[in-house]
């Protein structure tokens, strides 16, 4: 079975782009959104990465993403954060004394899956990384580390494995509603 590139073409990194990147605090600070020149640099694909434009880039901030990134649909990516200390109205607060904010470095090869959040505090996603759909990310993770959870948390660590361990991971037997439910064909129910 050959697949089309998983990657975007430009245009449609452009378009998503337009859709996800934020400036919630524009009057404080204007980040910049920085895309590693090797996105573009490789051969018979545009770009490689994929940034879902349903995800949020808050730009309070500046955002570095490296070459072979996917941001998936509904992933966050905050640069800023507020204050929750004290008795005072968090609100007067903000007014008095603005928000925090940082940039942030995103490696090559991270992948931040659906419904992921990378906070504030979590300013360094090295090479390699990977966040489980659903996680919330407070600090920082190790390269080619696999976190999930909420809080989110170290899980795995992506293993090497040879082009024949791949071969034969991508051969294993999948479960099949066919086979389970004893049947010949799968009719689709209409409504």
């Amino acid at each position: 079975m050959r697949f089309r590139s998983a990657s975007q073409t430009r245009e449609e990194l452009e378009l998503s782009l337009k859709t996800c990147r934020r400036k919630p605090h524009s009057n404080i600070n204007k980040g910049k959104l920085i895309l590693s020149p090797a996105i573009f640099n490789t051969v018979g694909s545009e770009t490689n990465v994929v940034i879902s434009r349903f995800s949020i880039l808050d730009t309070t901030g500046s955002i570095h993403i490296g070459a072979w990134c996917m941001i998936g649909a509904r992933a966050r990516i905050y640069t800023h954060d507020h204050c929750h200390q004290g008795k005072e109205p968090l609100l007067a607060v903000q007014e008095k004394h603005g928000i925090f904010f940082q940039d942030k470095y995103i490696g090559h090869d991270v992948w931040i899956h659906e419904n992921a959040i990378v906070l504030y505090q979590a300013s360094i996603l090295p090479d390699g990384f990977v966040l489980g759909a659903g996680s919330v990310l407070t600090k920082n993770p190790g390269a080619y580390e696999i976190w999930g959870g909420v809080p989110a948390r170290k899980i795995a660590d992506r293993k090497e494995m040879s082009p024949l361990e791949i071969k034969e991971l991508f051969n294993k037997q999948s479960f099949s509603l066919k086979e389970y439910l004893q049947i010949d064909e799968l009719k689709e129910t209409e409504f």
